[in-house]
């Protein structure tokens, strides 16, 4: 179990990671934190009662470049409750890289089932539990091909392991 650390303009977001139960997942994040790749990003979709996502656009909105998409490990035996971490994808379940969300409701339908891969939850959020609150709060627009966006920035201003 690792401890991550989200310095966000609305506050301090800290992570644990279930390194024992997502492996592949928890690894990854891990990566990006070290290589310094959140730090920068933004939060560009928050819907309220569902979740705030982020980890991969720059404040313009721009993708940053990743690396290659990781494993599905939602079949791990952690739920999309609310306050977790999961791994954002593209319909390719084993699609994820750096973008993530924090579920800000219980959301069980996002696991995996006999019909659907599900998304990976690989942690849980400890601390700041306000600040999530706080960001899923903010009102909301269109911003380019991007619904759900904030209409200020949200950003991530540093990712770091503590």
């Amino acid at each position: 179990m690792s401890r991550i650390r989200l310095t966000t303009s609305l506050g301090t977001i800290e992570l644990e990671l279930d390194s024992e139960k997502a492996p592949v997942t928890a690894k990854n994040f891990e990566r990006y934190v070290r290589e310094g790749f959140y730090d920068g990003t933004i939060f560009h979709r928050v819907i309220k009662r569902f979740m705030i996502q982020g980890g991969g656009l720059t404040e313009n909105y721009s993708e940053k470049d990743t690396h290659e998409p990781i494993v599905n490990e939602a079949g791990n035996g952690l739920s999309n409750k609310k306050y977790t971490i999961a791994m954002a994808r593209t319909s390719d379940p084993n699609s994820a890289t750096a973008q993530f969300f924090i579920n800000t409701v219980d959301n069980p339908y996002l696991d995996r089932s006999p019909r659907d891969a599900g998304y990976a939850v690989f942690g849980r959020v400890v601390l700041g539990t306000e600040v999530v609150d706080k960001i899923e709060k903010v009102p909301t627009t269109r911003h380019g091909w991007y619904d759900d966006a904030p209409r200020e920035t949200v950003k991530i201003i540093k990712a770091e392991i503590i």
